[in-house]
């Protein structure tokens, strides 16, 4: 475990001190208010960073309050150090899953190695010289704006208190404006057993230094299905346990197959239309060391009962807004646990002067979402604006190989939406690019209109 001022971060070699030192220097100053802000920011990932940046920018005297570490999610635990494990599994990919398509064969005598140590080593060291850019101290001093390191509490509808890291005095912030950017964390489900034993999420998987051989995902979104087959490919043996009976649920169905089919050609095994029964330890004497044992109802089985011993297992069901400890109520601001902030189309709270964007309030939970709400923020908190959120045309991708893009509506979202659509959709196996670079194999472009 990792000593609290850390904040889970190891080990903590040159890489990630050097982190720690970027987006969250232990002796940090907080300064003191200036007055009345036009604009106070609360959390410092990109919804926070970017409002803040651009509203300063702009010449609005600025105040950002983060308790744990600048960059947010995107930097520390998500699409910098995923990317970065994904590129040295792609190398993997394309020299022993589909090498020989190509003429390149790997025989005994050029054994390829997996020095698993030194992908994490090299994940540490991107994420570090990233970090610089999301720096507590380059906000200060680029942007000119007040940065409080420290636990943000609203204190009225119009005042934020900031409680610095060793406790003591609460230092209060006055705004015009305010935005709630706090993000979002892992969910966790409710299995029996789970709370008692060691697990993974997305935001600590990243401090191992050894490769799990035993490695059991449950979850099959995004998250699960790209980090699945990272590890698969880096040598783990890894099942993929989930409720549903399919993968990447939000995903287009025909999509989805093309990737299971990759994954299970790499040696992923799937468990899908499971229950969870339990999990333990296989040895609760020993612990952690012993093994971690799942046990489901296999309901494509009868509800048979199944067990799955793990060396590790990474929780990934997805992600739940950061709501909670920030006395919104004083703020009268409105909020639900699971689908996290009320925002109306502008990105207004219920409190007219505050504003949410990021993952707190909307389920495209996204870096480039963030960015964009932000922007929208800016406009409409601080000049009158009248943007909308869902004028926002949202592209995403799934990194998993292959990978799955996507932009506007799904099939399944228009006739939610009551809308009626023409489908048109264009295999790839005579596109000439497709053929030299081996991706004929049933990708497709998936075109729905308006019908007519």
């Amino acid at each position: 475990l990792a000593p609290k001022e850390t904040f889970g971060i190891t080990p903590l070699d040159e890489y990630n001190k050097q982190l720690l030192d970027y987006v969250h220097p232990i002796k940090w100053e907080n300064p003191k208010p200036a007055g009345k802000y036009n604009l106070v920011a609360v959390g410092a990932g990109t919804a926070g960073l970017v409002t803040a940046a651009v509203a300063a920018g702009l010449g609005a005297k600025v105040a950002i309050i983060e308790e744990h570490m600048f960059g947010g999610d995107c930097l520390n635990f998500g699409c910098v150090p995923s990317k970065a494990i994904l590129r040295s599994a792609k190398i993997a990919y394309d020299a022993i899953i589909r090498g020989k398509e190509f003429g390149v064969n790997v025989t005994n005598g050029g054994k390829i190695e997996m020095d698993f140590g030194a992908v994490m080593e090299r994940v540490r060291k991107c994420r570090a010289q990233i970090s610089s850019h999301d720096a507590a101290e380059r906000f200060t001093k680029v942007y000119n704006m007040d940065v409080f390191i420290g636990r943000g509490k609203f204190l009225s509808a119009d005042t934020i208190g900031v409680t610095a890291d060793q406790g003591g005095l609460v230092t209060k912030l006055k705004f015009a404006r305010c935005v709630i950017a706090t993000g979002a964390k892992a969910s966790v489900p409710p299995i029996p057993g789970l709370s008692d034993i060691k697990y993974l999420t997305n935001q600590t998987i990243w401090n191992l230094t050894s490769l799990p051989l035993r490695f059991g995902v449950i979850g099959s979104g995004p998250i699960g299905c790209e980090l699945a087959q990272a590890f698969q490919l880096l040598g783990s043996n890894v099942i993929v346990l989930n409720r549903s009976n399919r993968i990447l649920g939000k995903e287009d169905r025909d999509a989805a197959k093309i990737v299971k089919k990759s994954m299970e050609l790499c040696g992923i095994k799937f468990v899908t239309g499971v229950k969870f029964l339990n999990v333990e330890y296989k040895d609760k004497l020993i612990g952690f060391k012993s093994g971690i044992v799942v046990t489901i109802e296999n309901n494509k089985k009868d509800g048979a009962e199944e067990k799955y011993e793990f060396d590790h297992i990474i929780i990934a069901t997805g992600r739940k807004p950061n709501v909670t400890g920030l006395d919104l109520e004083k703020a009268k601001v409105k909020y639900d646990k699971r689908k996290g902030i009320e925002v109306n189309d502008f990105l207004q709270t219920s409190n007219n002067n505050i504003y949410a964007a990021g993952d707190c309030c909307t389920r495209y939970q996204f870096t480039h979402m963030a960015d964009a709400m932000a922007k929208i923020v800016v406009r409409n908190a601080l000049f009158f604006g009248r943007s909308k959120v869902s004028n926002l045309v949202i592209p995403w991708a799934t990194y998993t190989f292959p990978e799955v893009a996507h932009v506007g509506l799904y099939a399944t979202d228009a006739k939610d939406k009551g809308i009626a659509i023409d489908e048109f959709k264009v295999d790839i196996e005579h596109n000439d690019r497709a053929v030299c670079d081996g991706e004929d194999h049933g990708g497709f472009v998936k075109v729905i209109c308006k019908k007519g």
